[in-house]
């Protein structure tokens, strides 16, 4: 059974949700699934935007024939040739073979790597600000490299003011029946998955979506159509200061985040009761995360919202947590800065996990370590009290 919905009176949703896969690109748990939007713009001439992944192919062909109600369309427009979005280009071929493909030099690279050919009997290859006239619609093409891939493009509908945005302003989550951004909850039910969707998959390129955002702001956008997740219709300019925070890696709040690992449940006391001290200091909202059973997609997510860090590990075969080394890691690779890192160690003999934790942080940009950190020896001992006060009192100071 078809499900489409209108998102102007010349363009229609012909999108799909999977609630079945688990991991997004085989890495990101996503329990309330992933949509894979797709559009199509009936004027003189009928666009269609972007494909879906291989698993939505059935619910996409449905919609797209439903709306096309018998005509054929005459152009599928490529912003993005990442899998998920891309993956039905072949039987769009096969099923329209007049069809026209649109995308720019590196997009029709992409598609020879993935389909062997690049059509180029049907390939219409634009660039930066280059203009396809559908009728009484006007497209204009602006390129998007690096959010997140070199070849991505969004379109521009000049006529209803629509902004294809490809990966950018996506979320994570399936769509329930809601496709407008207006009618869920977004706070409440989407912001973390849109900030962890954001920080994960597009984090490592803030510049590059700086530059996509100082191209949006010249444009008079009234509707935003991302690949992923619900559509902006309304109070577009929520989505965009968020994204102006997490590209420019702004703490999106002021807030403390610990996150420890502990093999025994003693780093975690510790944790613990940096917890309460901070709390007894007037720190709201603190958040505490057991690296060993959080995904690491979260913890990056939260990352990325607070302010203020803390990092809590054991030393372990005289290196570091191997789970904090990968946290430490995705960070570095993720381009996280402009943080306060706390941080905790543990060791029964030879404690160094500070140390190490130190010289990674070092290699990330704008992030501050305070002198004052404790160290523990095996468990966490009364005489240690004053120590354990100095890290509350050093970070409360900071936070104030």
């Amino acid at each position: 059974m078809y499900n489409t919905q209108k998102v102007t009176s010349d363009i229609s949703w012909v999108g799909a949700s999977d609630r079945t896969l688990e991991l997004f690109e085989n890495i990101f748990p996503i329990p309330r699934g992933v949509s894979y939007n797709s559009y199509i713009l009936l004027d003189k001439k009928v666009v269609l935007f972007d494909t879906v992944d291989s698993h939505a192919g059935g619910q996409f062909f449905e919609n797209v024939e439903h709306v096309l109600a018998g005509r054929v369309p005459d152009y599928l427009v490529v912003n993005h040739m990442e899998p998920d979005h891309c993956a039905m280009l072949g039987e769009v071929v096969r099923r329209y073979p007049d069809i026209q493909i649109v995308g720019n030099a590196k997009t029709f690279t992409m598609i020879k790597q993935f389909f062997g050919t690049d059509f180029s009997e049907r390939a219409v290859t634009v660039k930066e600000g280059d203009t396809l006239d559908t009728g009484t619609h006007t497209l204009r093409f602006v390129m998007a490299p690096m959010v997140h891939w070199p070849e991505a493009m969004v379109t521009y509908d000049e006529t209803d003011k629509v902004l294809f945005s490809a990966d950018a302003f996506g979320t994570f989550g399936a769509l329930g029946g809601n496709i407008f951004a207006d009618q869920v909850s977004f706070d409440r039910d989407w912001l973390d998955d849109a900030r962890r969707y954001y920080a994960n998959i597009v984090g490592k390129y803030g510049p590059s979506v700086q530059a996509l955002l100082k191209k949006a702001a010249t444009l008079d956008i009234a509707v935003i159509c991302p690949l992923h997740g619900p559509v902006w219709r309304q109070n577009i300019d929520y989505i965009l200061e968020k994204y102006g925070k997490w590209s420019t890696y702004e703490p999106e709040e002021k807030a403390v985040v610990i996150i420890y690992a502990s093999m025994y449940g003693n780093t975690a006391s510790a944790a613990d009761a940096l917890a309460g001290a901070l709390a007894e200091r007037g720190i709201p909202d603190i958040a505490v995360y057991d690296i060993s059973h959080t995904h690491v997609s979260e913890l990056i997510s939260e990352i990325f919202r607070a302010s203020h860090l803390v990092l809590a590990a054991p030393t372990y075969n005289a290196g570091l947590y191997p789970l904090m080394e990968n946290l430490l890691a995705d960070m570095k690779a993720l381009a996280v800065q402009k943080r306060t890192v706390a941080l905790i160690e543990n060791g029964t003999w030879a404690a160094t996990a500070a140390k190490q934790m130190r010289e990674k942080l070092g290699e990330l940009k704008s992030i501050t370590v305070p002198d004052v950190q404790v160290t523990v020896k095996s468990a966490l001992g009364a005489g240690q009290e004053a120590e354990l006060m100095a890290l509350a009192e050093t970070l409360a100071a900071d936070f104030r």
